[in-house]
């Protein structure tokens, strides 16, 4: 059974780096023809898919989020992170991990979320 946990600041200020990381038990990060996604969702609108990486360690990200987003791996430990920089409030939202295997976009296991605030 796979498991993932989101963690992080609940609360951080506008124009400050939001640092996420999902802890993952279960299954490894490297699993041939994985991907580890982040998603978000702002209260009252639908999920935004923000980006991924593989099992290779390839990346890949939503072109809107692009230029602020990083996501990378520690394959020693298991964990993959979210970086996501120049916040503003419209970052505010519930933050989750995922893991597919095979089909990237075809999720078999989340997080339960975790909210962030973005607020001075």
């Amino acid at each position: 059974q796979v498991q993932l946990q989101e963690s992080g600041p609940g609360l951080v200020k506008p124009s400050q780096t939001l640092s996420l990381t999902c802890t993952v038990s279960g299954d490894s990060i490297t699993t041939d023809v994985s991907y580890w996604t982040w998603i978000r969702q702002p209260s009252g609108k639908t999920l935004e898919w923000m980006g991924a990486i593989g099992y290779s360690g390839s990346t890949y990200y939503n072109p809107s989020l692009k230029s602020r987003t990083a996501i990378s791996r520690d394959t020693s430990k298991n964990p993959f992170t979210l970086q996501l920089s120049s916040l503003t409030p419209d970052d505010t939202a519930v933050y989750y991990c995922a893991s597919s295997i095979g089909i990237p976009w075809l999720y078999d296991y989340w997080g339960q979320g975790t909210q962030v605030t973005v607020s001075s």
